[in-house]
């Protein structure tokens, strides 16, 4: 019989915090979806933590590495009892909440998995939290009124990996460990494309909350390009900057279909039989081109009111024409190039 706790945080806890992406999880094989899980309560929990603006970043990050150091092994029963006090105390979503005050018993079901299982785990929330830390550490407060921007690509491109690059490299792990012989090309192939299809995601993201973003604080798009198109970070905020930061934002579109080139080629080399692994990674393509679409035919793209995301309706339009299409490489390469076209076309327009 399964454990209480364990099955209501990957139950019920889960359902209420993560939302679209518990639609993915209930889809997966059953032995993946416990890692999986948990890798995914631990790492929303480090981010309620590391978002929580009411509180100063210097403590937000003290309470993130202490998070990580128990994640790794190192019990402080009293940074618990703080992170439940200093954070959940001020969470407006009961859910989140809920989360951060079962901590403790979510560090109990990490200890419970297989080794490789909580290792797997463990080097996952170790480095979506480096990510988070480096937002912490890079970044102004949220009240500060200033801007900071990233100063490089490849720091925009190492940062993505560190939020969800690593993502789908742990999915990968996951599958060869809990599904051999499924992935048909080499073990480096799909960790690579599993890298870079985190990394489509996450710069769909960047793009999509830039507006959101900047008005932290935080600008992701790269100061070296910013000053190619003759912009500073403060400059996006103007009731013009959509329109002048556009062909930035195009380049960076560009290279975001790119990854999702590769993230529906890591799909493809599921077998058509795995029918549930192929739909959780053939979902977030295809919402994400999506709202790549919407994005590059925003002409207010930086304007936080007008952010282009689809809605809910569409998501589950999205899911339900891709079921019977699913066993189908050509009709899902049909289907994902069409809408990487239309994106494309968007930009020309």
């Amino acid at each position: 019989m399964r454990n209480p706790a364990r099955a209501f945080l990957l139950g019920p806890l889960l359902k209420g915090v993560s939302r679209s992406f518990y639609l993915t999880l209930r889809i997966l094989p059953a032995g993946m979806r416990d890692p999986i899980g948990l890798g995914y309560l631990l790492a929303r929990a480090a981010d309620t933590i590391a978002d929580t603006s009411l509180i100063p970043p210097e403590q937000r990050l003290e309470l993130l590495l202490s998070l990580r150091s128990q994640v790794n092994g190192v019990s402080d029963e009293g940074a618990l009892a703080r992170i439940a006090v200093e954070v959940a105390g001020r969470q407006t979503q009961s859910d989140e909440k809920h989360l951060l005050e079962s901590l403790g018993p979510a560090l109990t079901v990490l200890s419970q998995l297989s080794e490789s299982d909580r290792q797997a785990v463990r080097e996952i929330v170790t480095t979506l939290t480096e990510g988070m830390e480096f937002d912490l550490r890079t970044f102004p407060n949220e009240y500060s009124g200033q801007i900071v921007a990233l100063q490089e690509l490849d720091e925009l491109d190492r940062y993505t990996y560190m939020v969800a690059g690593c993502v789908g490299e742990f999915w990968t792990k996951m599958t060869y460990a809990h599904m051999p012989g499924t992935l048909k090309d080499s073990p480096e192939t799909m960790l690579n494309r599993g890298i870079r299809f985190g990394k489509a995601l996450q710069m769909t993201n960047v793009l999509r909350d830039c507006g959101k973003d900047l008005r932290i604080g935080r600008c992701y798009l790269p100061a070296t390009m910013l000053d190619r198109s003759g912009l500073s970070p403060q400059d996006l905020l103007l009731p013009d900057a959509s329109r002048r930061a556009r062909p930035l934002m195009f380049e960076l579109v560009r290279g975001t279909l790119d990854h999702f080139r590769e993230a529906l080629d890591y799909t493809l080399a599921i077998p058509a039989f795995s029918v549930r692994l192929r739909l959780a990674c053939l979902w977030p393509i295809l919402i994400g081109l999506e709202t790549l679409l919407l994005l590059v035919n925003n002409d207010d793209w930086l304007d936080p009111d007008k952010v282009s995301k689809i809605p809910r309706s569409n998501v589950y339009r999205v899911m339900a024409y891709s079921v019977p299409l699913v066993p189908s490489n050509r009709l899902l390469r049909s289907w994902v190039e069409r809408l990487i076209g239309r994106v494309e076309a968007g930009m020309k327009g």
